[in-house]
């Protein structure tokens, strides 16, 4: 392999070697604490909000370096609504659910509308809907400063995530002393590991699908060792979480809603026309206009998107909380944005993925509670997070003045 090649490998796949870097490094504090199955369950859980908005976010992102800075307020209001409706209303699960849904579609429309077709800044948009949202959802008539606390026996929260009963439901085995010793656990979860190996076999037929229409087209393709170590990598990743999940207390239904997110969306940015017109306005948003896309509508599906998905992550938020609080929301959109160029978006706009995203969320994520873990004081957190930020956008622009 000569240079050229190991550079395009290593910029190609910087935030993933990062990651594990930073997984070794952790992993090595405090006896191995950060791979131990509950302290996974609760990365998975604690940061399902960040994988729900930042795969929004990239969207807007896409469009040409745009973001949403309300969506950390709309999760205060739509939750707030939501405690409301279901601790002093007595709504049920279902309704609840869909006006909160619809509630963060008719915010993000509203966004978009001046966004898209008044052509108001969306950087001044978004922060005008950020003091909105924030201010109503703590005026008299909604929290008002106070706490709405829920059950954990409420659906509501059993179905997002929340409380001490968020596992599907399953069935366990009983391991011996010493297997059960080796593994770190003295139980294990079948339905987790069935879906995990599920979870893998689907993975490996897509990708030798996508690989193989590929070069019956002709288009290029990484070479079969690179495939294949790429693969066997993800696979071992996938398995190895299934266990540590089901060591523990089995798989979390938030990550069944993350899963449903990530993968819908990977789908629409990948695979669909509309999801090429993100990436072309984001390139050149004349010269896409000019080739009949309807640019307008590209900004109004971005920013009721990300509406729509603010509205989940506060249904996920709230549930996990158990309550709709006042402090729900406060700098998530911080979290959001920086999963999105941590995970390669372009400041630019028109480059990034849903994967990359993920990455990016699953890095912050780590950090964080490698950090708590360790007992980092929070004010050198916040450096540690806004330092990875800088330097991956900074890796971002050295990048795209090299290859210029």
């Amino acid at each position: 392999m000569n240079k050229s090649k190991v550079l395009n490998f290593v910029q190609k796949y910087t935030m993933i070697l990062v990651l594990v870097l930073v997984v070794i490094f952790f992993a090595s504090q405090k006896d191995g604490a950060l791979l131990k199955p509950n302290n996974l369950t609760n990365l998975i859980a604690q940061n399902a909000y960040v994988f729900v908005l930042a795969t929004g976010m990239l969207l807007c992102i896409l469009t040409g370096g745009n973001i949403d800075l309300s969506v950390g307020s709309v999760v205060c209001f739509v939750g707030a609504i939501g405690g409301m409706l279901l601790r002093t209303a007595g709504w049920p699960t279902i309704p609840t659910a869909l006006v909160m849904l619809a509630i963060g579609i008719a915010i993000g429309a509203w966004q978009a509308f001046w966004i898209a077709y008044v052509r108001v800044p969306p950087f001044i948009t978004t922060l005008s809907g950020m003091l909105l949202f924030r201010g109503l959802s703590n005026c008299s008539f909604m929290l008002n400063g106070k706490t709405i606390p829920l059950f954990d026996t409420m659906p509501f929260v059993k179905i997002f995530g929340g409380g001490a009963d968020c596992y599907l439901p399953d069935f366990k085995l009983t391991l011996s002393d010493g297997l059960g010793k080796f593994l770190g656990g003295n139980q294990i979860s079948v339905i987790c590991l069935i879906v995990g190996i599920v979870a893998a076999a689907v993975f490996v037929a897509l990708t030798l699908v996508v690989r193989m229409s590929r070069k019956r087209k002709g288009y290029a393709v990484e070479s079969l060792a690179a495939y294949l170590v790429k693969t066997i990598l993800i696979v071992l990743v996938i398995l190895y979480m299934a266990l540590k999940l089901s060591l523990h207390k089995g798989l979390p239904t938030v990550l069944i809603w993350v899963a449903l997110v990530v993968g819908i969306y990977a789908y629409i940015t990948s695979k669909t026309t509309i999801g090429r017109h993100f990436y072309a306005v984001g390139g050149n948003e004349k010269a896409a206009k000019l080739s009949g896309i309807n640019t307008n509508r590209v900004y109004f599906l971005a920013y009721t998107s990300m509406g729509m998905l603010a509205a989940l992550a506060s249904m996920l938020v709230t549930a996990r909380m158990v309550a709709a609080t006042t402090q729900a929301g406060d700098g998530y959109e911080m979290d959001a944005i920086g999963s999105c160029f941590i995970g390669g978006a372009s400041a630019y706009g028109g480059i990034g993925t849903v994967p990359g995203v993920i990455i990016g969320a699953l890095l912050m994520g780590v950090i964080n509670m490698g950090m708590n873990i360790t007992n980092v004081d929070q004010n050198y957190q916040k450096v540690v997070k806004g330092l990875v930020l800088l330097a991956a956008v900074i890796f971002d622009v050295v990048t795209k003045k090299r290859k210029s």
